[in-house]
Order: C-alpha cells, then structure tokens, then sequence
C-alpha cells in the first residue's frame, strides 16, 4: 500500500489507474477507523480493480465549539488496518494541502441540508460536500462507497453528484453494528461507561419502530413517539430529534411510506452527539 500526503501526486496515480482501464473504488473517511469503514473497504475491494481511502478530518465541517480538537486519530492503526485489507493507496494530506491559501470556493447543496443534522449544525454539509468534490476530483473514482449510518450525508452527495453530473456511482453500505444494536462510530470513543451503557436504547426505540411499521401502523408521531420513549427513559440523554423523513427530498412525513421513509435520530450522551437511522 502507498501513502500519499500530496493531491497532486494522488490525482496523477488516479489518472494513471484510469489511463489503464481500471475500475478504482474510494472511501472517504476522516481516520480513526473501525469495522463500520472497513466494511466499505470490503465492499470497495469485492467490485473494483483498485481501491483508495482517504483519511482527512476536515476542519470546515466543524462548527465553532465543536469537537474539532479532541477528534480521534489513529494514523499508524489506521494506516494498518487499510494495509491488511488490500487498500492500494492511503491518502492523507493536510488542511493545508487541501485548503491552501487563498481557497475560497465551495459547493452548496440547498433544500436536502436544511432538516435534521443540517438545522442543528449549521455550515456543516457545506463543508462536507464541498471537501467531498475534492476529493472526488483528485480520485477521479469509478464507485465512491459511503455508510448508511450518515444517511442525510449520503443522500445530499448523492444529490450533489446527480445534479452536478459527476461521473461517479454512489453506494451506499448497511450500517455496521456493535453486538447490542450501537452504531459504530468514531465518537463512541467519548462515552463514559455509563453513557456507553445507556447508548443503545437509540437502536432499541428505533427498533421498536420498525416492529410496529412492519405490524401495519403507518403514523410517523407513532413510529418516532416510540424512538423518544426509549432514548427519553434515560436521564442520561438528550434527544435533539426523532423524524420521519421521505427517502428522496427529506420531507417531513405524517404517513410513512413505504420504500421512500428515513426515520432519523440525533441525540447527546453528555457530550457526545449520537446520530442513528432506519429506512422503513
């Protein structure tokens, strides 16, 4: 595997890939690694000819007073654990790479950031899709693989590629699970061991609202009514929100639809921020 801390010369073994008619796969990923971003290595190494990741915590999707700073890095595990599952080219750069003086683009993708994560971290997607088109335009990929867990990430890139037309198919990966339902995350590192315990009553309430839609009931107040009782029968956490969404546009739902229903939750234990979702 080789390390490339430099976009030009990541762009030019992308493009040499390219000029010899291989299929290259990327996962971008802001390091601190784990099973949730190795199954899309996984999933990357299973359909393509080459494979790249990208490990870049990017300060423009963190808003003032967020966790920037303590946010985890793992470089030499990381750096391991990509090795040993076949990746071909470890890309890490700087901020400074990425945003040298005098950067002052960025693409905006409008109506799909505005709900959920995007009304509680304002300037946040904005920084994602625009370090996400970077990135895409260094990698030159064939297939981009993003986690599930991250849905309304996932929906506005995909947005942001179909409007755009960018050359680059999006898949989307199952979210990745610890053995009590907790979604796999880098900030789970936070949780003290009581906040630990208490953090799988997220996929519980979510859950429980799956059961009842599979059982016929089609009212989103009842589906996430079920989501707060179980985040909200610990003092421990704060909910920031529990919404059923529509699939394509993120639509406030009153009636779920089946195929086209993302019931997403975001909530605080202390102070780590947990984000979770479903797709009915």
């Amino acid at each position: 595997m080789d390390i490339i801390d430099d976009p030009v010369q990541y762009q030019q073994q992308a493009l040499a890939w390219r000029g010899e008619g291989l299929t290259h796969g990327f996962v971008p990923t802001m390091g601190a690694l784990h099973a949730g971003h190795f199954r899309l290595v996984e999933e990357a190494r299973r359909r393509v000819d080459r494979v790249s990741v990208s490990l870049f915590v990017n300060p423009r999707q963190f808003g003032p007073g967020e966790d920037l700073d303590k946010y985890p890095r793992a470089f030499e595990r990381d750096a391991e654990g990509c090795r040993t599952r076949g990746v071909d080219v470890l890309f890490a750069p700087t901020p400074a790479a990425m945003y040298p003086e005098g950067f002052q683009s960025h693409v905006t993708v409008e109506r799909l950031t505005a709900p959920l994560c995007g009304a509680a971290r304002p300037g946040h997607f904005q920084g994602v899709t625009t370090v996400v088109m970077k990135l895409f335009m260094l990698a030159q990929p064939s297939v981009a693989f993003f986690g599930w867990k991250d849905a309304q990430q996932f929906l506005v890139l995909r947005r942001m590629v179909t409007d755009l037309a960018i050359p680059v198919e999006m898949v989307g990966v199952e979210t990745v699970r610890e053995a009590d339902g907790l979604a796999m995350s880098s900030r789970n590192a936070y949780l003290s061991p009581e906040e630990r315990a208490a953090a799988p009553l997220i996929y519980r309430g979510l859950s429980a609202a799956r059961a009842a839609f599979a059982a016929g009931e089609r009212n989103t107040a009842v589906l996430t009514g079920l989501v707060r009782q179980a985040i909200e029968s610990s003092p421990l956490f704060q909910l920031e929100y529990a919404d059923c969404r529509s699939l394509s546009e993120l639509e406030p739902l009153t009636v779920s639809e089946p195929g086209n229903t993302l019931l997403a939750v975001a909530a605080r234990l202390g102070t780590t921020r947990l984000i979770d979702n479903i797709r009915l």
